[in-house]
C-alpha cells in the first residue's frame, strides 16, 4: 500500500497496536503479512508497532519459527494503560465536563466517544486518580438552553452542503415570526444559547439568529459559495456578546470593591483594560461596536457599577434604574 494512502486510511497507532495485542493474546500466533492485511498498513509498519510493544511498552512478544507467528512468552492481562501526569488528568476532566455544554445537539455522541477512547487508555492508576478528580468538580452552567436535536441536524446538513436555508424567525420581542432565506455559515454556544450566523438573502448582510426563536426550519434547493472572508472571532471581535452594530465605542465602567472582588482575574472582552484603584475599586476598559448588550451587563451589578462613558451608555443604564424603580413603586403591596 502506498505511503500517503496508508496515512490517510490507516487505524492510529494506538488502536492499531491494540488490535495486534488482541490477535496474539488470542494464540492465533499471527505474523507480520497477516496483520499487515487485516489491518490495512504495510508488513514494515506492523514489524515497527511490534518492535515498540516490545521495548517500549515490555510486552512479552516471541517469534515462534514453527507456527510462523507471534505469541506471549508470559500472561498479559491487559493492554498497558498510558500513565498521565494529573494536571493532564485534569485537563481531561475539564472537557469531560465541558461535553455538558453539547447536551442534545449532533456533537454530544462523537465527544462522548473520543472521550471513552480516550480514558480506556488510561493505566489504573491514572484511572483512579481521575474518578476521584471527577467528585470534586462540576460545572453549573447557568440557564442552559434546551437544544432541539432536529434543528441541529438541519443546520450541520445546511452548513456542510452550502445549501441556503429557510425559517420562520421572530425577533427578540417581537409578537410575530417573518420568513427568512439565509445562506448560514456558523453555529455558536455564547452564554448558554445557541446561534446562527449566516447571510440573511432578503436584507443582503450577516445577521445573528438564537436558535430558540428559529422555526420550521427546511433545506432549499439554492446553493451559495461560502465566503472565504468571514471569522466568527473576527467578526464578533467589538461585540461583547452576540450583537453586532458598526458604532465604535469607549465604554469605561468604574466598579466599587465588593463588585471588583468578583470581577478580577477574568476576561470579559478581548479590548478589556483594568486599572486598580486604592480603595479596592477598579475601572475597567471596552471597546466595542454596540452599547446594547454591555448595557444589561452594567445593570446586573447595580449600585456597584457606575458608567463613566459614553454618556449614551449613562443615559440608557439611568433611563432603564428609573422605570425599574417606578414600577416597585406603583405595585400594589400585598
Amino acid at each position: 500500500m502506498p505511503k500517503v494512502v496508508e496515512q490517510l486510511y490507516s487505524r492510529p497507532p494506538l488502536e492499531r497496536m491494540m488490535q495486534i495485542h488482541q490477535r496474539i493474546q488470542s494464540g492465533r500466533y499471527p505474523n507480520c503479512n497477516q496483520l499487515a492485511r487485516v489491518l490495512e498498513v504495510s508488513s514494515r509498519t506492523i514489524k515497527r508497532d511490534i518492535d515498540f510493544m516490545r521495548c517500549r511498552l515490555d510486552l512479552p512478544i516471541e517469534y515462534d519459527s514453527r507456527r510462523y507467528g507471534y505469541y506471549y512468552s508470559k500472561e498479559v492481562r491487559q493492554f498497558p494503560g498510558v500513565r498521565i501526569t494529573e494536571s493532564e488528568l485534569f485537563a481531561l476532566l475539564v472537557a469531560h465536563k465541558a461535553i455538558a455544554n453539547y447536551r442534545g445537539t449532533p456533537f454530544e455522541q462523537p465527544l462522548e466517544t473520543a472521550f471513552r477512547k480516550l480514558t480506556a487508555q488510561l493505566s489504573p492508576d491514572s484511572e483512579y486518580t481521575f474518578h476521584n478528580l471527577e467528585q470534586a468538580l462540576s460545572f453549573r452552567p447557568l440557564g442552559p438552553e434546551t437544544t432541539d436535536l432536529e434543528l441541529f441536524q438541519c443546520l450541520h446538513r445546511a452548513i456542510r452542503e452550502k445549501r441556503v436555508l429557510e425559517f420562520s424567525y421572530r425577533n427578540l420581542g417581537a409578537g410575530q415570526s417573518k420568513k427568512r432565506l439565509v445562506e448560514p455559515y456558523h453555529v455558536a454556544c455564547v452564554e448558554n444559547r445557541w446561534y446562527l450566523f449566516g447571510f440573511d438573502r432578503k436584507r443582503k448582510a450577516m445577521r445573528t439568529f438564537a436558535l430558540s426563536r428559529m422555526h420550521r426550519a427546511a433545506l432549499t434547493k439554492l446553493r451559495f459559495r461560502r465566503s472565504n472572508a468571514f471569522n466568527a472571532d473576527e467578526y464578533l471581535r467589538g461585540s461583547f456578546g452576540v450583537f453586532k452594530g458598526e458604532a465604535d465605542f469607549e465604554v469605561v465602567i468604574e466598579f466599587d470593591r465588593w463588585a471588583a472582588d468578583l470581577l478580577r482575574g477574568r476576561r470579559w472582552h478581548p479590548s478589556q483594560e483594568v486599572i486598580e484603584f486604592p480603595n479596592g475599586g477598579l475601572r475597567m476598559r471596552f471597546r466595542l461596536n454596540n452599547i446594547e448588550e454591555i448595557e444589561a451587563w452594567v445593570l446586573r451589578w447595580g449600585a456597584h457599577a457606575m458608567v463613566i462613558r459614553p454618556q449614551a451608555l449613562a443615559d440608557r443604564v439611568r433611563a432603564t434604574a428609573e422605570a425599574v424603580a417606578k414600577l416597585y413603586e406603583s405595585k400594589p403591596q400585598p
